[in-house]
């Protein structure tokens, strides 16, 4: 994609949403509709937008207390039905749509340490009530990496058979959330895949975001955490969705990230280079970081549309332009699990 900075959000989401051929295909052989859960967050109206695109002949639905009504403005003006809903108040669960397919987005992260209690609600026992509710569909169950205990960084990064090792209290309550879609997989013979995200980028959010926006400011870029992973989120986009023809119970386990682990340091001078400033380090690189090995993955789906030095470009150049940004750092160098 040339020149984004010439794009609005529309534009930028509409490049977001774009499926692939084998998407689309993949679709086209699954039978029935399809709702979103949780999808007003920050990937749940591209990732909607691409299961309208990639699948006209059926209903999509987006579920939501869409806090953010643009968000809903946008997800409805591609066709798709929305439904405001509590996903916490049980007795909104009789209104949500009955569907074969459903893809689990909702959770919480930011502001996790400050809240506990809220967050283990969200994150695992609204899994409880959504895997009992759609016991007799298929689910995609949205997860993190962080799930993961920390590994070397020559290590290739945590495959699905590492066993988890969750820091802090919201990876452990996301490892809630997966126990409780396997519990009722198991109960109730619900085909489902965990996907175990690590991590997303788009323009208004990512790690590129927020080193490029350090860079810019001239803030110090702390090195302890030396090691990432980073997918283009219309690429992690088209891997969720074709996800669920890897449903199965017990659950799939499939981590979605990018081919490479990057040098947090290469990837800051990469940016720096681009903006024309040098950055700024401090600490020093320890031998472990949050990594993920998407090689499962990749063998099932092939290699990300969007290369790395792609992703850089582009997301460097809408910052730098001064357009919008979301202001949610991903706080990848937080090694403690305090969010």
């Amino acid at each position: 994609m040339n020149n984004i900075t010439a794009l609005d959000e529309s534009g930028l989401e509409d490049i977001l949403s774009e499926p692939s051929e084998a998407t689309i295909q993949a679709l086209a052989d699954l039978s029935g509709d399809i709702v979103v859960l949780g999808a007003g967050g920050k990937m749940g109206p591209t990732l909607a937008m691409m299961l309208r695109k990639a699948s006209s002949n059926r209903s999509i639905y987006a579920v939501s207390r869409f806090s953010n009504k643009a968000a809903q403005t946008g997800i409805e003006r591609t066709g798709i039905k929305t439904v405001e809903a509590d996903l916490l108040d049980e007795s909104q669960y009789s209104r949500l749509p009955d569907v074969e397919n459903v893809f689990f987005l909702a959770g919480m992260k930011f502001g996790a340490s400050g809240n506990q209690p809220l967050t283990w609600a969200m994150n695992s026992f609204v899994p409880t009530l959504a895997a009992r509710h759609y016991k007799d569909s298929r689910i995609v169950a949205f997860s993190t990496g962080n799930v993961y205990p920390l590994v070397d960084i020559n290590s290739g990064g945590a495959s699905e058979e590492t066993d988890p090792g969750p820091i802090g209290e919201y990876a452990q309550s996301c490892l809630g959330r997966e126990r409780m879609f396997e519990y009722f997989s198991q109960l109730h013979g619900t085909p489902v895949t965990i996907v175990r995200l690590n991590y997303a980028n788009e323009p208004r959010y990512g790690i590129i975001v927020d080193l490029a926006t350090k860079i810019l400011n001239s803030e110090p870029i702390d090195l302890t955490t030396g090691a990432v992973n980073l997918i283009w989120q219309r690429d992690a986009n088209d891997y969720i969705i074709r996800a669920i023809t890897l449903a199965k119970s017990p659950p799939t386990i499939l981590n979605v990230a990018g081919p490479e682990i990057v040098a947090v340091r290469r990837l800051a001078d990469q940016i720096a280079s681009i903006l024309g400033k040098e950055p700024k380090f401090v600490s020093r690189q320890t031998e472990t970081a949050l990594l993920s090995d998407a090689t499962y993955c990749l063998s099932e789906f092939g290699s990300p549309l969007t290369t790395l030095d792609q992703m850089v470009s582009m997301i460097v150049e809408w910052v730098a332009s001064g357009k919008k940004t979301l202001n949610k750092p991903t706080k990848y160098d937080i090694r403690d699990g305090k969010f």
